[in-house]
């Protein structure tokens, strides 16, 4: 499955630079760390998405 996701431009310089400092190309690192989050518990899951979506809960009405 393919899949498009939007960085700003610091994330963007971020990962690249953390790619290239692992000397793998920017598509592994993706996997590597889906892969990563997947393979955690259902629990830290859950709290990590609460988190986020409680981070960003006003952008996400802004932007609906």
């Amino acid at each position: 499955m393919q899949m498009t996701i939007d960085l700003s431009l610091e994330q963007a310089v971020q990962f690249q630079q953390l790619a290239k400092s692992l000397s793998i190309p920017p598509q592994e690192l993706v996997q590597a760390a889906i892969d990563d989050f997947l393979s955690r518990p259902a629990e830290d899951f859950r709290q990590a998405a609460r988190y986020v979506l409680q981070k960003n809960e006003e952008l996400y009405k802004r932007l609906s």
